[in-house]
């Protein structure tokens, strides 16, 4: 390698090739040789800071303090180091190792391994990196994909991604893509589609376009406008998918509502469940009410509150709780009315109407009607009935061979 140049302080110079390592003094601007005007350094560039490079350049390294300007395309073999300042580039920006203290900004694409910068980094056109670490808030206007993203503010992506894992302390904004892993301590927004694997967010999701995913875990809310594919979701506020939702368990502390919902395993959900369509699940359990065209589980539904159905609601066994109000037929093996509950049409097996419930009818093998209750219309069984005394029954039971659907 030659001799290193040095450009002095407050000079302005014109360079073209530098055998070895270049020193730049304070306030000096360089510009280059050539069309477009480049200036290439073999070795290693040290700025002493306010520097401005008015050309595009090409180094093995770059070491600065304060502030460096660049006004062209920056590609720099191994490292770019800034301390106690900011780096801008306008034009497109090339490196190993990125380490900026404050800011960098790239009026273009940035390629680099890793990118660690401790204030604000702001790219206008498409960001590729391996690692990208920012302290600050993290903008870029084009694609962006890098396996690992550790932001202490916010990420602003414009275009779509492809990420391996993203931790966010604060808001994440993200026009849609592939993010494998999701952490986020604030509020995650994706305008578009979204492939991922695990979604962790401490406030609230909001999700546009038909998305699929396994995993996710939210304290506030979720919200995703399109079908949803996932395996478990867990949200400890509310929960509106408008279009199907389909996946293993739904779990949800308040408020939940789906345009249709299809699980292979449980649904719990603390208030209440609206769907325009049919949910369907193993189990159910909602401690407030539920509304659907239609409900179905293959096992157990206990729902606390009211239950509103044009089709009804089956199961293997269904238990309805005190003072709840059910509009729409109950149908399976096993049916338990709480106290001064309020049902229509009930089929089953074995049906308890437990003091002070009411209905429109029962059919059953076995039923029990206990003190206070009132079923206003017919009565058919094929076993056994047992009638509290003070029970009203506007109709005698009538025993049958068969049962009606």
């Amino acid at each position: 390698m030659g001799e290193s140049m040095s450009v002095p302080a407050r000079s302005t110079v014109t360079l073209g090739n530098v055998d070895g390592d270049l020193e730049v003094g304070e306030y000096a601007v360089v510009k280059g040789t050539g069309t477009p005007p480049t200036i290439k350094v073999d070795g290693t560039i040290h700025c002493a800071g306010h520097n401005k490079f008015e050309c595009n350049v090409t180094a093995e390294s770059l070491e600065a303090e304060e502030k460096v300007t660049v006004h062209g395309d920056l590609d720099v073999k191994e490292n770019v180091e800034v301390e106690d300042g900011s780096l801008e580039v306008y034009g497109k920006m090339n490196a190993q190792d990125i380490d900026v203290d404050d800011k960098l900004y790239v009026s273009r694409d940035l390629h680099a391994e890793n990118v660690d910068i401790g204030g604000s980094l702001n790219v206008d056109g498409s960001v590729e990196a391996e690692e990208i670490d920012v302290g600050g808030t993290f903008e870029t206007k084009g694609k962006l994909k890098a396996k690992s993203i550790d932001v202490g503010g916010t990420v602003l992506a414009g275009a779509v991604v492809e990420v391996e894992t993203l931790d966010v302390g604060g808001t994440v904004r993200v026009a849609g893509g592939k993010i494998r892993e999701i952490d986020v301590g604030g509020s995650f927004e994706s305008a578009g589609p979204l492939e991922f694997e695990s979604i962790e967010v401490g406030g609230t999701v909001n999700i546009r376009g038909n998305s699929k995913g396994e995993e996710i875990e939210v304290g506030g809310s979720f919200r995703t406008e399109g079908d949803l594919e996932f395996t478990e979701i867990e949200v400890g506020g509310r929960v509106e998918i408008t279009g199907t939702a389909t996946g293993n368990e739904l779990e949800v502390g308040g408020r939940a509502e789906v345009g249709s919902l299809k699980l292979s395993r449980t649904l719990e959900v603390g208030g209440k469940i609206s769907s325009n369509g049919e949910i369907t699940a193993r189990s159910i359990e909602v401690g407030g009410s539920l509304e659907a065209k239609k409900a179905t589980a293959e096992e157990h539904v206990e729902v606390g509150g009211s239950v509103d159905t044009s089709e009804g609601l089956r199961a293997r066994s269904i238990e309805i709780g005190r003072h709840a109000k059910v509009r729409g037929d109950l149908r399976a093996e096993e049916i338990e009315i709480e106290r001064d509950a309020r049902v229509e049409n009930v089929y089953g097996k074995r049906i308890i109407l437990r003091s002070g419930a009411s209905a429109n009818s029962a059919y059953g093998e076995e039923i029990t009607v206990e003190s206070h209750c009132r079923v206003n219309g017919e009565i058919q069984y094929t076993r056994e009935i047992r009638v509290a005394p003070d029970a009203s029954l506007t109709k005698t039971p009538q025993k049958v061979d068969k049962l009606p659907l």
